[in-house]
């Protein structure tokens, strides 16, 4: 399996994690084993105080890992690039990537409002636009490259599509 990763972001608060649930259970659904990579613009904790692994890194271990059965956690203080993300990952035939808008990968953007629409403009690599349906009205008011696609925010089948035919075209090049 061949691993490629296509990017889906915006900007805060536009349904990004909402939209990459509905596409993952829609490339589950057709037999597309799929891996997440999110961005955090804040420091998050994975191992909450008290905890043996958070015990083990306080203690001075730079590296601390915890598994069972059914999963597995392996937390280590500071930022990882995108790119070793990415070859980190389980043998998965897609890679979606919430956040990281800055990197040269593919993208959607997903815009709520006219304000997100200079993020369009803004980014490289942007492959397709999505549309929340109060922002659908007003897409037709915005110089749309003709090499970009736009999306309804609810047609995921179509956004699926896109990004499953974009990821095959890059693959087979």
């Amino acid at each position: 399996m061949i691993k490629r990763s296509f990017k889906s972001l915006a900007i805060k608060s536009t349904g990004k994690t909402t939209l990459l649930c509905a596409l993952i259970a829609r490339f589950v659904e057709d037999g597309i084993s799929t891996a997440v990579i999110k961005h955090d613009g804040h420091d998050f904790e994975a191992d909450p105080p008290g905890c043996d692994t958070r015990l083990l890194r306080e203690a001075g271990a730079v590296w601390s890992a915890i598994s069972s059965r059914e999963r597995t956690a392996v937390v280590w203080d500071g930022a990882t690039a995108l790119g070793e993300l990415i070859a980190e990952t389980p043998p998965v035939e897609l890679v979606l990537v919430e956040g990281y808008k800055q990197e040269l990968y593919p993208k959607l953007v997903i815009v709520r409002n006219e304000e997100d629409w200079n993020l369009v403009r803004q980014l490289s690599a942007v492959t397709a636009v999505v549309f929340w349906p109060e922002a659908w009205k007003f897409r037709n008011e915005m110089i749309v490259p003709e090499d970009m696609l736009i999306y309804p925010l609810n047609d995921t089948k179509a956004i699926a599509a896109h990004i499953a035919g974009y990821v095959c075209a890059v693959s087979s090049s």
